[in-house]
């Protein structure tokens, strides 16, 4: 077989419909618009258009609130943290800031900050400083003989 010899499959590729060509091509004159009309002019999208009754969109219910000014944190949990810290790539020995966690790998970027979840184990006593936690998550670092504080812009939010 060489390189010239190669095709489709009879019938796996259909040549596109030219329209407005012609009568010979069955897609002259109008060109599948049919007669007059604001739908046979160029430029109309008539959008969520029904025909006269009430759109979709309009019959739903429309429910919930989106707060503008919400916080979207990074998550990160306990396990994770013990695991890098295993690996060697986290110093447990010093204290854990959202920096070192970025500078690890383990959180791509800050957003709002940095909050800790308590999915996992925590063995090494550690000392973690970010901008938020679950209170399972503090209590699982203060069981391990850890220390878990929260940055000064967290902690004035929280005395609010």
């Amino acid at each position: 077989m060489k390189l010239h010899e190669l095709h489709d499959n009879e019938g796996a590729t259909k040549r596109k419909k030219r329209i407005g060509r012609g009568p010979g091509s069955g897609m002259g004159k109008t060109g599948g618009r049919g007669v007059k009309g604001q739908k046979s002019r160029s430029g109309v999208a008539i959008k969520g258009f029904e025909g006269g009754q009430m759109p979709l969109y309009q019959r739903l219910p429309k429910r919930g609130f989106n707060k503008p000014n919400r916080k979207a944190y990074a998550v990160v949990n306990l396990g994770l943290i013990q695991k890098f810290i295993d690996a060697g790539t986290l110093d447990g020995s010093a204290a854990i800031t959202e920096d070192a966690l970025i500078a690890s790998g383990l959180v791509r970027r800050k957003l709002d900050g940095v909050r800790v979840l308590a999915k996992g184990d925590v063995t090494s006593s550690i000392t973690l400083e970010v901008s938020g936690a679950s209170k399972s998550a503090v209590e699982a670092v203060e069981k391990a003989g850890g220390k878990l504080t929260l940055t000064a812009a967290r902690a004035a939010e929280a005395a609010e």
